[in-house]
């Protein structure tokens, strides 16, 4: 296994991991297990944060991988990534508003916002597995330049 394969299978287990805890938090809060519910959801936002640091620096050092399928799905491959890109980034603002919530006791904010949220990080990772199966395993692309290397344009 190479590393354009191993950091981004290593990067989509922390956001399936994340999406898993998150699941258990909910699951735990409707029980009415709080002190749970909060340990499990900084597990979830930690996961998180591993996945974010590993995605960005293999974006900055390795580069990211160009699309290797068909050329007549590539159209909608590009908009399904766009999708899941747009999403996760409202997922990640979300869950950061969600968290600040919680972490200041304005529990019916964060309730109203924690159902949001958690449904939005679902789709985000499912999405994200998607996006992983269609570049690793269904259609193996190319690899781009390091971000720093195009920055600079070195090569």
């Amino acid at each position: 296994m190479d590393l354009y394969f191993l950091f981004p299978t290593i990067s989509t287990t922390f956001i399936v991991i994340s999406a898993v805890l998150v699941a258990i938090g909910w699951g735990l809060i409707i029980k009415g297990k709080r002190a749970a519910h909060k340990k499990t959801m900084i597990l979830a936002a930690i996961a998180a944060v591993i996945f974010f640091i590993i995605y960005s620096s293999r974006t900055i050092f390795v580069g990211n991988t160009t699309w290797g399928g068909p050329d007549d799905l590539k159209p909608f491959y590009q908009v399904f990534l766009i999708f899941h890109i747009v999403l996760a980034t409202v997922a990640a603002v979300f869950g950061i508003s969600t968290l600040v919530l919680g972490f200041k006791e304005k529990y019916a904010k964060h309730r109203k916002w924690g159902r949001i949220t958690s449904v939005i990080w679902f789709i985000t990772a499912i999405t994200g597995v998607a996006v992983y199966v269609l570049l690793y395993l269904l259609y193996p692309g190319g690899h781009t330049a390091p971000m720093w290397k195009v920055i600079f344009g070195i090569e």
